[in-house]
């Protein structure tokens, strides 16, 4: 006999089980776009499951059950939720959140003896924690928050970034350290800085934002002063080499006058490596008496630098990078590279590099008939790289050929600057207005630093929207670089294409919207062709066919 069916009202759920999470959900949510943050994104994702959730929650851990949150989000309402235990709470009698407690037990913002608590900082910890002033950590935590108050900032630093802040506040830096980054790994145990992607990303967490404030008002700075432009605190010398940074990493001016210097080629190490003709490059160079060097350069083969003949400090000469840039593929090389995609990827890397002069040595290897691709793929693809690139292309015959080039490269750069004073620019600067990309008599003389040059040409470094955007529309057929320009020029971030997308009254129109960007030096049209496949990608939502 079945069971007798039990009538009677249910009880009702409440309308909001979790109405604190909600809540500051809802004001990191809104603290996070009005800075501009895209970290508004993620709280908005995690409040609309959060929403859609129907059960009360006891601690953040508890939330990890949710879509879109993860451990530093749990983390984050576990914090919080404690600091509002610690004050008492903000629960009148009679209030909707006090029903909710009494009528569901014991919701997120009741204690529960079963629920795990938060570890609490442990003596000496984060807590009671005050770093000195002139100190490492001071400073790195006062970068820290300057950059998570600026709007146009990425809420973290990476290492490099962090070191060229804090040297350019050091009127003098100490030696190196014999451990670097004590600093850091200070902050890092005390739970005070987050480390996050590889390369490496430094953000605060809670408890550093915390003690930065606290920072930022004992040295009275202002907010704005803050997200704007930290003047202090002015980082004295004992602090580069408490974060292990040698003087060869400050940012100064460096001149070179006729006769302070000398023209040295770089090969890059992966010219050196292996058998065969790599090692034999270097024996063609020492053949010729050519005055090279061996490092690991980021983008290119071959580079050239005025190296300071007379240095304060002779392991650390002062170099500036000259105009000019090699990348050399072999015809076996340049295959590989076409078909695996490096090839246009390695041309908009040097498009980037800040040298105008850009040269692709293209050396012969065997038959051509022994290729995976066609002789007239390889050939369309030299051709496009010198007219539509604006690549100087040289085609040498065997490795002898290609040392020979490189070798009268060398003699010509050192008549060209030859009585000539060179100065550096920062990153990003252009030169000299006179000189540069255009044919001139005169070469181009304010010019990076070795370092500031590979340091920027990082494959690896973190990224903005905008970069990987530009990347994202380059995989697309037919998008070069020039055009996938064009259309972050516009459209800066895919929410924006998308948002006028959106706005399109028609599939025609979203077709269309496109096809009239300027491209190029010619400035002709992207084309309806193109502008439709774009559509078709950013505005299905079924697999593409």
């Amino acid at each position: 006999m079945a069971a007798p069916v039990r009538l009677g009202r249910k009880r009702p759920l409440p309308v909001c089980p979790n109405p604190l999470f909600v809540r500051w959900l809802t004001e990191w949510r809104d603290e996070a776009a009005s800075r501009g943050r895209r970290t508004q994104f993620v709280f908005q994702k995690a409040l609309r499951s959060l929403r859609r959730y129907p059960l009360p929650l006891r601690s953040g851990k508890e939330a990890k059950i949710l879509l879109h949150f993860g451990d530093g989000l749990c983390r984050m309402l576990d914090q919080r939720l404690q600091q509002h235990r610690s004050s008492g709470g903000d629960r009148a009698p009679g209030s909707s959140e006090a029903r909710s407690s009494a009528q569901e037990g014991a919701p997120a913002e009741v204690q529960d003896s079963s629920m795990p608590v938060p570890a609490q900082p442990k003596a000496g910890g984060s807590g009671s924690y005050w770093p000195p002033r002139h100190s490492g950590a001071r400073a790195v935590l006062l970068l820290l928050y300057r950059e998570h108050l600026n709007p146009s900032g990425h809420s973290f630093l990476t290492k490099e970034e962090l070191v060229q802040r804090c040297t350019q506040k050091a009127p003098g830096v100490a030696p190196g350290s014999a451990q670097p980054w004590p600093a850091l790994r200070s902050l890092l145990r005390r739970n005070l800085v987050l480390r996050t992607h590889q390369p490496a990303r430094y953000s605060l967490t809670p408890e550093g934002m915390d003690l930065a404030q606290k920072l930022a008002e004992s040295e009275d700075l202002s907010l704005l002063n803050v997200g704007i432009g930290l003047e202090k605190p002015e980082v004295p010398g004992p602090l580069s080499a408490e974060l292990g940074v040698s003087e060869g990493s400050v940012q100064q001016s460096l001149e070179l006058r006729p006769g302070e210097y000398r023209v040295l080629l770089c090969v890059d190490v992966g010219e050196t490596k292996g058998v065969g003709h790599r090692s034999e490059l270097i024996c063609q160079l020492q053949r010729l008496h050519v005055t090279h060097t061996v490092r690991k350069l980021h983008v290119g083969d071959f580079v050239w630098v005025a190296q300071e003949t007379r240095p304060r400090d002779p392991a650390r000469p002062g170099e500036l990078v000259l105009d000019h840039i090699v990348e050399r593929k072999r015809l076996d090389d340049l295959c590989s590279s076409i078909i695996d995609g490096r090839f246009r990827e390695q041309k908009f890397r040097l498009k980037r590099c800040g040298l105008g002069h850009r040269i692709y040595l293209v050396e012969e290897h065997g038959s051509m008939h022994n290729l995976s691709l066609p002789e007239s793929t390889l050939l369309q693809a030299v051709t496009n790289t010198q007219v539509i690139d604006g690549f100087f292309v040289k085609r040498t015959a065997d490795i002898k050929e290609s040392a020979a080039y490189l070798a009268l490269l060398t003699r010509g750069l050192e008549r060209l600057y030859q009585g000539h004073t060179l100065c550096s620019r920062l990153w990003g600067v252009p030169g000299d207005p006179e000189s540069g990309n255009g044919p001139s008599p005169s070469p181009l003389c304010s010019l990076l630093t070795f370092n500031d040059f590979n340091a920027g040409a990082i494959k690896n470094k973190a990224q903005s929207v905008r970069e990987v955007f530009v990347r994202q529309l380059m995989q697309v057929r037919g998008v070069s670089g020039e055009k996938a320009a064009a259309i972050v020029d516009r459209y800066s971030t895919p929410a924006s294409l998308l948002a006028a997308y959106d706005a399109c009254a028609t599939p025609k129109e979203q077709e269309m919207l496109l096809s009239t960007i300027k491209c190029g030096r010619l400035q002709r049209n992207l084309g309806p062709a193109l502008s439709r496949t774009l559509s078709q990608l950013y505005c299905s939502y079924s697999p593409l066919t």
